[in-house]
């Protein structure tokens, strides 16, 4: 008995040591070993991989992207509005050993990176430029992020602006505004409307001025227009050519 406690412990204490010793990695792992504090060239892919425990001390890292929610910060704008702005950034590590070696916490990092840049880019433009031009403030958010953590061996591949979070006060003033702006465009439609149809009325003009018959059509069709709506009263438009001698007579008579 007491020779066979003394021959499992051998086996136990191997068992333990070829249980460190064997890793396996997914297939969106990258393994960083250390070798006596040294890091090795190049990173273990994925697969069954051999260490030598406890000399070997093996880090996973992820492969796959990303998606950072930066907490809402707050922000004054170029042109002094105190507003909250919240964006999310999509990263993913693409040198494993750097993100090991480079940073401490490259997570923790680039979240604080990404904060700091969105308050610095942010407060450089005014809240119309913001809610207007998104999409190249995302554009350029995602450029100096990612210059800044690419040394980490981090690379940025997007930052969507999430949300823009307005003072009450300022909501009333672009509602006011808003409304100003439909104003002035149904009064601008409205004159165009009428503009065109003056100068529909001026054509038709000409054009029955040279074609006294015209005028005699329209007349007759008015006529009839009339007739229909079964009126007692009808009206007959008195042409000025026929009275025109009789007025000019009156103004001779009176000098």
């Amino acid at each position: 008995m007491w020779f066979f406690n003394w021959l499992s412990f051998p086996v136990v204490l191997g068992s333990f040591w070829l249980i460190n010793c064997i890793k396996i990695l997914n297939e969106y792992e990258r393994g960083v070993v250390f070798r006596l504090g040294r890091m090795t060239p190049e990173p273990l892919g994925p697969g069954l991989k051999f260490i030598i425990f406890p000399i070997d001390r093996l880090t996973r890292i992820s492969l796959r992207t990303i998606t950072l929610d930066v907490p809402p910060q707050d922000v004054i704008t170029k042109d002094n509005v105190s507003i909250k702005v919240n964006a999310v950034v999509y990263f993913r590590v693409i040198d494993p050993n750097k993100a090991i070696v480079e940073v401490e916490d490259y997570l923790f990092a680039s979240s604080q990176m990404a904060q700091t840049t969105l308050r610095s880019v942010l407060g450089q433009v005014e809240l119309d430029e913001l809610l207007i031009h998104r999409e190249s403030l995302n554009q350029r958010l995602q450029t100096l992020i990612d210059k800044q953590t690419d040394p980490w061996g981090v690379k940025v591949s997007a930052v969507e602006i999430k949300q823009v979070d307005l003072p009450e006060e300022i909501r009333r003033a672009m509602a006011r505004q808003a409304e100003a702006e439909r104003v002035r465009r149904a009064k601008i439609i409205g004159a165009d409307a009428e503009f065109q149809a003056a100068a529909k009325l001026v054509d038709a003009a000409r054009l029955m001025s040279e074609q006294p018959m015209a005028l005699q059509m329209r007349y007759l069709q008015t006529l009839a227009e009339i007739a229909t709506e079964k009126n007692s009263t009808t009206i007959f438009p008195i042409p000025i050519d026929l009275i025109k001698p009789f007025l000019e007579k009156k103004s001779s008579t009176q000098q």
